[in-house]
Order: C-alpha cells, then structure tokens, then sequence
C-alpha cells in the first residue's frame, strides 16, 4: 500500500482554505447584522444595522448555505 502524499497535500490545502473562506463569511455575516449605524454625534442608532449591511449580512449567509448544499450533493452524488 503506497500513500500519495502529493494528493493528501492538496486535499489538506483546500480543506483549509475552504473552511477558513467559510468561516470569515459567516462571520462577515454575524457582523452585518449586529452592528448598528453610527449618528452623526457618534452614538450608535438604536433602530439595529442599516439595509446595505443587513443585505451583505444575508448575502454571506446565502454563500455559507450554498457551499454547505454543494458539500451535500457532492457526497450524496458520489
């Protein structure tokens, strides 16, 4: 039984890569939706983040969800 090491390497480099892309989404996300708009005295707004922050914020969820549903089919389609 031999070992391809070069292979091992390259699935190890994307698992990576792949997993710390995941999870800066996700907290992109988490960021989008708990921060909240500053007030031109440099309070924060009471009312939560504002739309455009609110929709990156979905928009990294989405992208978190489609590489999760890929994943899925990928295993279940093998």
């Amino acid at each position: 039984m031999s070992i391809d090491w070069a292979a091992l390497g390259q699935v190890f480099g994307v698992t990576l890569v792949v997993t710390v892309g995941i999870v800066g989404l996700f907290t992109l996300g988490i960021v989008g939706t708990s921060r909240a708009p500053r007030q031109e005295d440099g309070a924060a707004a009471a009312d939560g983040p504002g739309a455009p922050a609110r929709a990156g914020a979905y928009a990294c969820f989405a992208l978190c969800a489609a590489a999760v549903a890929y994943g899925i089919y990928l295993i279940v389609a093998a």
